[in-house]
């Protein structure tokens, strides 16, 4: 990923959690890495874990943000979720994934952000 994109990704992902916690969601974890890939952003909302993947473009020519979430990637989700939990058995609680887009940019501001809540299933 170019310094540019980097850049845009990093600020999608603050807006993100901002975003989560206005809405009432507790970020435990941002950034996660696993053997599967990472996730960025990982809440507590009520008695859910949400694991969200963020995508943040800043306009619509290559599509819309969600659209960058294909079948190989859902699939790198539910296996880097599994694995988050296997190595936090202490969580008991149910889970999803969700995918927040986003279209803005760091000095332009958000144009729009959309949360598609139960985004990838298994």
């Amino acid at each position: 990923m170019s310094g540019r994109n980097q850049v845009v990704g990093q600020w999608g992902e603050a807006i993100a959690a901002q975003y989560l916690e206005e809405k009432g969601c507790e970020v435990l974890d941002r950034n996660v890495r696993t053997p599967y890939g990472e996730l960025d952003l990982v809440v507590r909302q009520g008695e859910q874990i949400v694991f969200v993947e963020v995508k943040t473009r800043r306009g619509t020519l290559f599509g819309m943000p969600e659209a960058a979430v294909d079948q190989r990637k859902q699939a790198r989700l539910l296996a880097s979720a599994q694995h988050y939990l296997q190595s936090k058995q202490e969580i008991l609680l149910d889970w999803r994934v969700d995918v927040i887009a986003i279209l803005g940019h760091p000095e332009a501001g958000v144009d729009q952000i959309m949360w598609f809540e139960n985004a990838v299933s298994s």
